[in-house]
């Protein structure tokens, strides 16, 4: 971002760092090689990404609707980053970076949605999923996310504008949680999925919820404590988990991605497999030592 993250005539949102000039250069530096790391990777795997996910959509499947979306988001935050970087600074840039943001929120919480609504009401979806649908309700999330941003447009006073923002990043918290809880039980009773489904789509709600905790939720923490904004180590952080979150959301392509994903699981299974075969055999050979010895 430009002079390490700082908006342009945007003082008090969760990502700005209004005490750049008085932080530390090692953290200064951190923060210089985390864009330009973020930016120069994050660019190109993003397009892969989203032609990657292009490919895979299908009549009657919208998740890969909401994930290019998502992508898209990320996509827009990179080219703000690389602009503040540039050393471009126009207000343009800070709304459409906050637009961007606020969108890859929503359309985090339409892919939980879609998988929940997979496993926990099928006939239900199974009629209203579409194309069409999945794309009015991009065009729902997007006009939200514009409607976020218009306080900032109109120079409300931003003690009020940190609160909006502040509930607009916490509401879809406990959302996630409890698509994940609720599809974890619909899958239990769920005997007709097979098991390697089951395990993709607990991975992508996973994937989900981890990247909005680890990401998110520092910037909202930082909204709503006022004391954590005086503190440098703190600020920069909660700006390095923003400046990640477009890397992040690239792992939700791997999470559809059955070959890759199938691959993956079955990896992790055969290491543990392996891990209690030998657990079993060792203990299998200490119960035999003693008996060998006695005859």
């Amino acid at each position: 971002m430009q002079d390490n993250t700082t908006f342009n005539n945007i003082d008090d949102f969760n990502i700005t760092n209004n005490s750049s000039s008085q932080s530390d250069f090692n953290v200064e530096s951190i923060m210089h090689l985390v864009e330009l790391i973020v930016i120069c990777t994050g660019l190109p795997l993003m397009l892969v990404a989203i032609c990657a996910v292009y490919c895979l959509i299908q009549k009657d499947h919208s998740a890969p609707v909401y994930i290019i979306n998502l992508l898209i988001s990320d996509l827009i935050q990179l080219c703000c980053l690389a602009a503040w970087k540039a050393g471009e600074s126009h207000d343009i840039i800070s709304y459409s970076y906050l637009l961007a943001l606020t969108g890859s929120v929503g359309f985090m919480v339409c892919i939980s949605l879609e998988r929940y609504l997979v496993i926990a009401k099928p006939l239900w979806y199974r009629f209203r999923r579409n194309i069409k649908m999945s794309l009015m309700v991009c065009a729902v999330v997007w006009t939200l996310a514009f409607a976020s941003v218009l306080p900032y447009c109109f120079n409300v006073n931003h003690q009020v504008v940190e609160m909006i923002f502040a509930a607009v990043f916490l509401l879809p918290f406990p959302i996630l949680i409890f698509f994940l809880i609720e599809t974890i039980k619909a899958l239990s009773a769920a005997y007709s999925v097979p098991a390697e489904e089951k395990r993709r789509i607990v991975t992508l709600l996973v994937v989900v919820l981890l990247i909005y905790t680890l990401l998110f939720l520092p910037n909202i923490i930082w909204s709503l404590v006022e004391e954590l904004r005086f503190n440098q180590i703190f600020d920069s952080l909660a700006c390095i988990c923003l400046c990640l979150s477009p890397l992040a959301d690239v792992t939700m392509y791997f999470c559809i991605r059955k070959s890759a994903m199938d691959k993956l699981l079955k990896s992790c299974c055969h290491c543990e497999m392996k891990g209690n075969q030998k657990l079993s055999s060792t203990a299998v050979e200490n119960t035999s030592a003693p008996c060998t010895n006695t005859v």
